[in-house]
């Protein structure tokens, strides 16, 4: 299979950079400054909207919607995998191709049972709903033993940056991280991809590369809302040049 380019967007016109650039699919989210959290029903909606195809031959670009109930770390308690589970099918019911989850216990390793859990919600949906786990998996003890529970809950594909910071400097682990895979699921990179390191990511052999191609645009005013976290900084919004350079710099 040819190398797949997915952008993470938060809004309807990362969507549309996203078909511009002929990305396979996005990673829908808001709050990519948190890491990323589930997007409201109406993004959804419109989002699947504006990724179908003008000629209504199916979706040019598919909608994988991340399913985080909120900020911080991995490890969830009941109500909050209570809430994931409806978010996910919520958002299958209502157009998504796919879903992004991840789940981890006290211990730090992945909570299989909480993964199953929302894997079967993606799937009474959809039959051939597509699981990603997201990055959950770089903050693990062992990566490559994350890789095999994700493969034991048949999951699609799983998101990583080889366990460091930015996929650039953990290509060891995500060489490592594709022959353990053995075909049986897919390994997309993800974390820092810019046009200037995409080529030697993709070395690696992974099956995909994900990236944001985001900005920030600075805030127009300067009332605040309350909240020490608001300093009125602005908004991000995906760079249309940026996103188009990755896919040139790889050749495709």
């Amino acid at each position: 299979m040819p190398l797949a380019l997915e952008l993470a967007v938060q809004d309807l016109a990362g969507v549309r950079v996203a078909r511009e650039i002929r990305a396979r699919r996005v990673e829908l989210t808001q709050g990519l400054a948190l890491g990323g959290l589930t997007p409201s029903p109406a993004t959804l909606e419109l989002a699947v909207e504006a990724a179908a195809s003008a000629h209504g031959a199916g979706p040019d670009v598919e909608v994988h919607v991340l399913v985080r109930p909120r900020a911080g770390g991995f490890h969830y308690d009941a109500d909050e995998i209570a809430t994931a589970v409806r978010d996910v099918r919520w958002m299958l019911a209502h157009g998504a191709t796919g879903v992004v989850i991840g789940a981890q216990n006290a211990d730090g390793a992945l909570d299989a049972d909480a993964l199953a859990r929302l894997r079967d919600a993606a799937r009474d949906v959809r039959a051939d709903a597509e699981v990603t786990l997201h990055r959950v998996i770089d903050v693990t003890p062992d990566p490559l033993a994350g890789l095999r529970t994700a493969v034991s809950l048949g999951l699609t594909r799983v998101l990583t940056s080889g366990g460091a910071s930015a996929a650039r400097d953990g290509r060891d682990m995500l060489r490592a991280l594709v022959a353990a895979a053995e075909g049986r699921i897919q390994v997309m990179a993800g974390s820092g991809v810019t046009a200037e390191n995409a080529a030697e990511i993709a070395a690696t052999g992974v099956d995909a590369l994900h990236f944001s191609a985001k900005r920030t645009v600075a805030a127009s005013g300067s009332v605040r809302m309350g909240s020490a976290a608001d300093d009125g900084g602005g908004h991000e919004v995906t760079e249309r040049a940026e996103a188009q350079a990755v896919r040139t710099a790889l050749g495709l």
